[in-house]
């Protein structure tokens, strides 16, 4: 069985899109988690210059999570009403919605060069890791990490040979990563709460579990500990640390509470994601078509458009539930504030 590569039960999410950076990934590995560099939604040349920066930046074990593609499932009728939809407020923001393109988001060429750094592990969200890709990691002595968001799910993983499974409860933020259930739902399909599939997974897989969804502190950790898990990976908790390339807006909105709660959304990408419920995702999540990467580039210049003119009502701000215990510190003391909490739970 596979050993847990890091001395700290904690594992800094991958948070593809801005707020993973280097600095914050090395910083969680150097103060004794693990963590995990987000590879998605960048260049392959963005990803090789990232990698070559954590490298040098921690002595710490450390992973990089890759994007799995999605099949094309989003009809052109809906993806073209969806962006007729857009016009307006596009319009108001001085650019126009982008174009609804199909992509695999470079992942051959960013296997390459994640296998060419070496990491302690890779992860992969979106898709079942895969025999033939779990073997070249396999390959380089690091660890191949599953997303899974069902016992189906986890089944799969584990017969491609993982040798972790982050299991996401409905509870975490940012996108799902279901890839087993019906792509077309709202919400990606009937998602489970962290402690119960935490039960069920452990019950039918023989692999070890790391825990997501929701869990802020150090009680959060030790439940998921006791419910079977080896470590808890965190996102929202990190998204306000220095190290965090999280958006002004986005800080602002998580620290000055400017939304109520948070909502399940394909509204900004064509996939079920958690985030807080601005207006566009009060406005758009039911009309919104499932088709990623599609509706997240038909949005892309609303989005970063609204985030450069500090405005909060447009952009994705994903959270999970567990929100409103955010703090603005250092990763490696929010690091040794969980661990304390933990000895204290």
């Amino acid at each position: 069985m596979a050993v847990y590569p890091a001395s700290l039960p904690v594992v800094c999410a991958p948070m593809a899109g801005g707020p993973s950076t280097p600095a914050l990934a090395a910083a969680v590995s150097s103060a004794g988690g693990l963590g995990i560099l987000a590879g998605a939604i960048s260049t392959p040349d963005a990803l090789e210059a990232n990698l070559t920066e954590l490298e040098r930046s921690t002595d710490g074990p450390w992973g990089v999570n890759l994007f799995l593609p999605s099949a094309r499932i989003a009809s052109e009728a809906a993806l073209a009403d969806y962006r007729r939809g857009l016009e307006p407020l596009a319009a108001e923001l001085g650019v126009t919605p982008g174009e609804a393109v199909h992509g695999d988001d470079a992942i051959e060429e960013k296997i390459e060069i994640v296998l060419r750094h070496r990491p302690a592990a890779v992860s992969v969200t979106f898709g079942r890791p895969g025999r033939e890709l779990t073997r070249r990691v396999h390959d380089i002595g690091a660890l191949m990490i599953g997303t899974v968001t069902s016992v189906a799910e986890a089944e799969m993983a584990a017969e491609d040979g993982a040798d972790l499974l982050v299991v996401q409860g409905s509870e975490a933020g940012g996108h799902r990563g279901v890839f087993a259930d019906d792509p077309t739902s709202p919400r990606g399909g009937e998602a489970m709460s962290l402690p119960s599939l935490l039960v069920a997974v452990g019950l039918s897989v023989d692999v070890p579990l790391i825990a997501a969804g929701g869990i802020m502190d150090g009680s959060g950790v030790v439940a998921a500990l006791g419910l079977g898990a080896v470590a808890a990976q965190m996102g929202t908790a990190f998204l306000c640390a220095d190290e965090a390339g999280t958006s002004a807006v986005h800080r602002r909105a998580l620290l000055d509470r400017t939304y109520s709660r948070t909502v399940v959304t394909r509204s900004f990408s064509g996939r079920p994601a958690r985030g807080l419920e601005n207006e566009f995702a009060a406005s758009h999540t039911a009309s919104a078509p499932a088709g990623y990467p599609e509706v997240n580039a038909l949005t892309g210049p609303l989005r970063t458009a609204a985030t450069k003119a500090g405005r909060a009502d447009v952009p994705n701000l994903w959270a999970g539930t567990g929100w409103r215990a955010v703090t603005a510190a250092p990763a490696a003391d929010i690091v040794r504030r969980v661990v304390a909490e933990m000895e204290t739970a």
